[in-house]
């Protein structure tokens, strides 16, 4: 088994999805509580972010390897994804659960190296990655808790760096004796909207196995409604992530709001164009991409001392 073989296993480029926001909650979390104003413009790279993206790439490892494992018979069912690796037997089940605890591995030490809130809130992820493949079978909810797993993403590269600060009031807001929570409105609001983003994603990527999901009793949103509920659902979930993008604008400057809305309509064109797209999923994909790297890149563009977040 390759390294080829390994990334495909686990889909690497999907990767692509979660990083740009762990980067945001990383970024956003060092201007509101370690920036400061004589900080040379690229100061915000420092061994913390080494550590978050360690057990980030573990975490997005672990839950596509689980997947993979728990979801084997409904792969082996769907003709497109019949040559999986575990279905076509060219993976064992030995090898994709040493996969597994490597990447596990990966996630606890990134979090051991980071504090002692990040090490022991790291059962979070993995509980929502192993329940995730099993929402599928019962209820077509199952878009909105992929995205909920996803969401997890800025909010606990966050957490990572505001507990170095604050501990576990980071979490619980309870450092001054009342309820001054840290994480609202900004990461959480940011992390609120990547879920609904990867939940309107995932809606439209299920179009493509609507026949067989209908046969094998997978409760995907495509399968359970029609094709015009479907659409219409996923456009509104496009506008609810540009609002909570909107409400969380972290910086008192147009530009980030600005990259929202850019995204947020090129969004809702292409899903709105599927049928005149040649390949809407692929458009779909790559526009989905570029979504997380343009917000990135407006919050790296962005004057950290005019932060509307109070530290």
């Amino acid at each position: 088994m390759g390294t080829k073989e390994i990334l495909e296993f686990v889909k690497i480029e999907h990767t692509l999805f979660s990083l740009p926001f762990v980067l945001i909650g990383y970024i956003l979390a060092y201007n509101q509580f370690i920036y400061e104003p004589s900080s040379s413009d690229f100061a915000w790279i420092r061994m913390d972010l080494v550590w978050i993206l360690i057990a980030a790439v573990g975490a997005r490892g672990l839950a596509m390897a689980l997947n993979r494992i728990i979801d084997r018979d409904i792969d082996a069912a769907n003709p497109r994804t019949s040559e999986r690796h575990l279905v076509s037997g060219s993976m064992s089940m030995n090898t994709a659960w040493k996969l597994s605890a490597i990447f596990l591995g990966m996630l606890l030490f990134g979090a051991w190296q980071l504090n002692e809130v990040a090490l022991m809130m790291a059962w979070l992820p993995v509980l929502a990655f192993v329940i995730y493949p099993y929402t599928k079978r019962y209820t077509w909810l199952c878009h909105l808790w992929l995205g909920l797993c996803l969401g997890l993403a800025p909010a606990g590269a966050w957490v990572a760096v505001a507990a170095d600060v604050h501990g576990w009031a980071a979490i619980t807001g309870l450092d001054d004796g009342g309820g001054n929570f840290l994480w609202f409105p900004t990461i959480f609001f940011i992390s609120l909207g990547v879920a609904l983003w990867i939940t309107s994603f995932d809606i439209n990527y299920a179009r493509m196995d609507v026949e067989s999901d209908r046969e094998n009793g997978v409760k995907s949103f495509p399968a359970r409604f029609n094709d015009e509920t479907t659409t219409r659902t996923s456009v509104q979930l496009t506008l609810l992530w540009f609002a909570c993008f909107a409400i969380s604008d972290p910086m008192n400057e147009i530009w980030f709001l600005a990259a929202a809305g850019i995204m947020s309509i090129s969004n809702v064109g292409v899903i709105l164009m599927r049928t005149r797209l040649e390949d809407f999923q692929t458009t779909l994909f790559r526009v989905s991409m570029l979504t997380g790297w343009v917000l990135l890149i407006a919050i790296i563009m962005m004057d950290p001392s005019n932060s509307i977040i109070e530290g």
